[in-house]
């Protein structure tokens, strides 16, 4: 009896094993091996016409002791994370609480808020957003009906990262539709008790439905930051495709692209690739620790 029910555990792993074998295969063949190939990458000297050169740390040593540019990428990444990330997660929960009123064809204008999510990432619609900020484009063109001249949106150092930031708020529909999600799942009988209690829309909106959504808010908050570090096709399309004007579009990932592919130093793209895993990482690491101040599950009133 044991030997028969061993076996027939032996079959059933099997067959688990066969249906985990093409996530499998695609995990170590493409996540894990490319990982540790660009590890190694970054402990050599590489520039894809002759074999790799092993000089260990100091292409980081070079990042961290030489190269502003690397100190300005990254401290503009990290302004843009900081500015876009907020944005987006107050119109994403603004627009879902709005939709979630019980509207008619709530579901068109669900899809319609979630397009931009969809194709904002794409090169079409970076391309669409650089006509529409131009010198001539259409936000200068309603500006000048009432007799203002705008400036070259995307030509000015000042202004062009702010056209990157308003793509980057305009793709609010992935989290919109999360915080949708969220709200639905409060219980009504919350706010009818708040009702009673005389608390009014401001207050139930920061003793209930902040309370409530904050394992949403945890989720939207730690994707989106992780997405906008990652940033790349709006700053390359938008600006010059080499950081322009005056490094102002030099995104960390643009910096990355540059180092890789056009100077061909994939040793020291590598270890920028390294270095900016290690940045998410700690920026996803303090979220994560000081979650248990913020995140409530239930009707528990701690944290995590």
């Amino acid at each position: 009896m044991k030997s028969s029910r061993k076996a027939l555990g032996s079959q059933h792993n099997l067959t688990a094993y066969t249906f985990l074998l093409p996530w499998l295969i695609g995990f170590f063949c493409l996540t894990l091996g490319p990982m540790l190939g660009s590890l190694y990458l970054s402990l050599t000297k590489y520039n894809l016409l002759t074999p790799p050169e092993w000089i260990g740390f100091a292409n980081y040593m070079e990042i961290f002791k030489e190269d502003d540019t690397f100190r300005n990428s990254l401290w503009l990444t990290i302004k843009y994370v900081f500015i876009s990330v907020p944005l987006r997660l107050a119109f994403a929960l603004l627009v879902a609480m709005v939709l979630n009123k019980g509207i008619r064809g709530l579901g068109i204008y669900r899809t319609v808020y979630y397009i931009p999510s969809l194709l904002g990432g794409s090169v079409a619609i970076a391309i669409v957003w650089r006509q529409i900020f131009d010198g001539n484009g259409l936000v200068n063109q309603f500006l000048s009906w009432f007799g203002i001249q705008g400036p070259s949106w995307i030509s000015h150092p000042d202004y062009i990262v702010h056209t990157i930031i308003t793509l980057s708020v305009w793709q609010f529909g992935s989290a919109m539709v999360i915080f949708l999600a969220g709200l639905k799942q409060v219980p009504a009988d919350l706010y009818e008790a708040a009702q009673v209690d005389g608390a009014g829309k401001a207050r139930q909106f920061f003793r209930i439905t902040l309370p409530m959504l904050s394992p949403v808010i945890f989720f939207n908050l730690v994707m989106s930051i992780i997405n906008s570090f990652q940033a790349f096709t709006p700053a390359f399309v938008i600006g010059d495709g080499r950081g322009g004007p005056l490094d102002a579009t030099m995104f960390y990932t643009l910096y990355l692209y540059m180092k890789g592919f056009s100077f061909f130093d994939m040793g020291y793209a590598s270890a920028l690739a390294w270095i900016m895993l290690l940045i998410i990482g700690i920026f996803t690491g303090i979220i994560f620790l000081t979650s248990k101040y913020w995140v409530f599950y239930g009707d528990s009133k701690e944290g995590r």
